[in-house]
């Protein structure tokens, strides 16, 4: 009986690690997808304003 106490205690114990894991990477999760939600904003902006803001590689940027 002891030895599946011990089991049950170490179970737990996995669960309730393997739950904090989980939680950590949603939050990661929230963040990535906020921050490609606000890349995608700035993309579609920049497609309204004619990507006049685009640089291709061969030219330099205004400031040079």
């Amino acid at each position: 009986m002891q030895h599946l106490e011990e089991q049950l205690a170490h179970l737990t114990r996995t669960v309730d690690d393997l739950s904090e894991i989980v939680r950590a990477q949603q939050e990661t999760i929230d963040v990535l997808t906020r921050r490609v939600a606000m890349l995608m904003q700035r993309e579609a902006g920049r497609d309204a304003d004619g990507g006049s803001h685009s640089y291709s590689a061969d030219q330099r940027p205004p400031h040079w």
